[in-house]
């Protein structure tokens, strides 16, 4: 359920404000031709960068993490991605425009990620879009990952606003999870990577097609109250 008034936004990194799968998928293929393997095109690693490590290598590889070189795998896929993870990253369109107008109607945003902070505190430094966030909270920044709300409710305490004040954003059924469990509202962003997985299975309060659409849906909330 969306409060009425909503006082912050809260938006997963990945498939949701950036598309990050031209340099995820890049970082697994240089692995493969390393190795004298073939090149795979972008949109075979795109609909699974969303899982990080474990998808792009289990497109890549078709490992799984249980494989026993996994661990050394995912570790030079790392560093392959440190060394380009803003070459071919963009900001989704629409999603500049969406920023700058919650700051001009008086809402805050932040990040929440399973991305560790390695690599999310980097890259949000680099891209200006983040200038502006009150909270950016990576996948090792508390004891728990999504879908455990810890992420969330940690955002929300460095934003300086009550759950149910917010609202989470995300591609991926783990968002709408994290989302229900911290008593945030809900917007699956169907415009990222959505895997295999049904949308409308996810449990989310409202699905979204466009970063814009996020405008509209508040002032439908405000209309209402």
């Amino acid at each position: 359920m969306i409060a009425h008034d909503i006082k912050a936004v809260l938006f997963d990194l990945d498939g949701t404000l950036i598309d990050s799968a031209p340099d995820l998928g890049a970082a697994a293929d240089k692995m493969r031709t390393d190795r004298g393997m073939p090149s795979l095109p972008l949109e075979n690693y795109r609909p699974m960068a969303g899982a990080g490590a474990r998808g792009m290598l289990g497109i890549a590889f078709g490992i799984t993490p249980e494989h026993p070189d996994f661990p050394a795998m995912r570790e030079e896929f790392f560093r392959n991605y440190e060394s380009c993870m803003t070459q071919r990253t963009y900001v989704f369109e629409g999603v500049a425009q969406l920023i700058a107008l919650l700051e001009e109607r008086g809402v805050a945003w932040g990040v929440v990620t399973n991305k560790s902070m390695r690599f999310t505190a980097p890259l949000t430094k680099a891209m200006p879009l983040f200038a502006t966030a009150r909270a950016v909270v990576g996948g090792d920044s508390t004891p728990h990952a999504k879908p455990h709300p810890e992420p969330l409710l940690e955002a929300a305490r460095q934003v300086g606003v009550q759950p149910i004040e917010c609202l989470y954003v995300g591609d991926d059924l783990r968002d709408m999870q994290a989302g229900k469990a911290a008593g945030m509202g809900t917007v699956a962003a169907t415009y990222g990577y959505l895997g295999s997985t049904d949308v409308k299975e996810w449990g989310a309060d409202v699905q979204i097609d466009t970063p814009l659409a996020l405008l509209k849906l508040l002032e439908r909330v405000r209309q209402a109250a």
